[in-house]
């Protein structure tokens, strides 16, 4: 949906956030453009996406709370803090109850200076994270920053190869990283965790039903 010389998308899974930008940019033929907030190739979802003048209000759309639906799955931890990454520790646990699941998601409401993913866009000395991991540069340790969980509902789970796997919706602040709050909530339980898969549903006022998908073909 266009509002404004800005771009709602639901990306699909498999493509980058940059993907999104060049097929836009080739079917609409269009240079000018930009996005606000990046979306893993894992994950799902809201994009916006400014045109032209458009691009001037990302800034502003950036500072939006967003909310998710995240699987978080039990047991595993990986280097990206997705199930895409390499696993780096596994554990064999016996599946938690619903009481609780609750009652850990009830603890994670709030603010707390959390440890954000290597591979993120969060930039040290000037160079996104992702870059040193990408590199294999071990060095560079990710910061902790002060992530915000407004919201979490506990949706369901499933199980899968064993794992037990937890559906939530999470509404959070700008800036918060889910797989870090997935990590987190695997910490409060005592257990390695990392997304199964991630959906953006809303940024702000904009939510996913006003947004179009894209062929991706070609």
């Amino acid at each position: 949906m266009l509002i404004k010389d800005i771009l709602l998308i639901d990306k699909q899974k498999g493509i980058t956030s940059f993907d999104v930008i060049r097929i836009l940019r080739k079917k609409l033929n269009i240079r000018k453009m930009g996005h606000a907030g990046t979306l893993d190739p894992l994950a799902t979802g809201l994009m916006i996406i400014g045109i032209n003048e458009g691009t001037k209000k990302l800034s502003e759309y950036l500072k939006l709370s967003k909310t998710y639906d995240a699987e978080i799955l039990f047991g595993i931890k990986t280097d990206t803090g997705d199930v895409d990454g390499k696993i780096i520790e596994e554990k064999n646990i016996s599946p938690f109850k619903k009481e609780t699941i609750e009652e850990t998601l009830a603890q994670i409401i709030g603010k707390r200076k959390i440890r954000a993913p290597i591979y993120s866009a969060l930039k040290v000395a000037g160079k996104p994270l992702y870059k040193y991991a990408r590199a294999g540069n071990t060095s560079v340790v990710a910061p902790e920053k002060e992530m915000e969980v407004r919201a979490i509902e506990f949706l369901g789970e499933r199980y899968e190869e064993q794992h037990q796997i937890i559906s939530t919706r999470i509404d959070v602040s700008s800036g918060t990283y889910i797989r870090s709050i997935a990590e987190e909530i695997g910490r409060l339980l005592g257990v390695p965790a990392t997304i199964k898969n991630l959906r953006r549903i809303r940024i702000g006022d904009f939510t996913i039903t006003e947004a179009e998908k894209i062929d991706t073909r070609n």
